[in-house]
């Protein structure tokens, strides 16, 4: 199975200059915990934005979110996966980079989806009673267990 086939999309994003009352109304109006945030001219993916950064920025700023803009609070570095990818290849990104979503590219690294924790979640669910399911509910188990282990107690390979 590849990412593409469990992929959510249309993806909205926002851009680094919009406030973060844009990025949160987003997350609200779409039901999602993300948005990738392209570059200002629209060419790429700039980075991330979760709705843990937009409180905690507007936590230690002590503003509102209509004051404070989206590149304050964004994340940078970010991982992404390919459509083309198997679920496998996301998940280990995912282990590794300790995160729950991630954008994903086509071959142009154009922004065409978001495959989520919960993407894989659902699929497993719906491939429970399969005799051959392509993702167990054990892996994802796995990777959320890998996201969620707490970074003092991570162990340097």
């Amino acid at each position: 199975m590849r990412v593409e086939q469990l992929m959510s999309r249309p993806v909205h994003c926002c851009r680094p200059e919009d406030t973060l009352a844009c990025a949160a109304q987003l997350m609200w109006d779409h039901d999602c915990g993300c948005v990738p945030v392209v570059a200002a001219d629209g060419t790429g993916l700039a980075g991330i934005i979760t709705d843990r950064d937009i409180c905690m920025c507007a936590y230690f700023q002590n503003k509102p979110l209509s004051e404070l803009r989206v590149s304050e609070a964004m994340a940078k570095q970010v991982q992404v996966c390919r459509a083309s990818d198997s679920i496998g290849a996301a998940e280990d990104i995912m282990r590794k980079a300790r995160v729950r979503r991630l954008p994903v590219v086509d071959q142009q690294d154009a922004l065409v989806g978001v495959i989520s924790l919960a993407d894989l979640a659902e699929q497993a669910g719906r491939t429970r009673t399969s005799s051959k399911p392509e993702l167990t509910e054990t892996e994802v188990g796995e990777v959320l267990a890998a996201v969620c282990e707490p970074v003092h107690r991570q162990v340097a390979a």
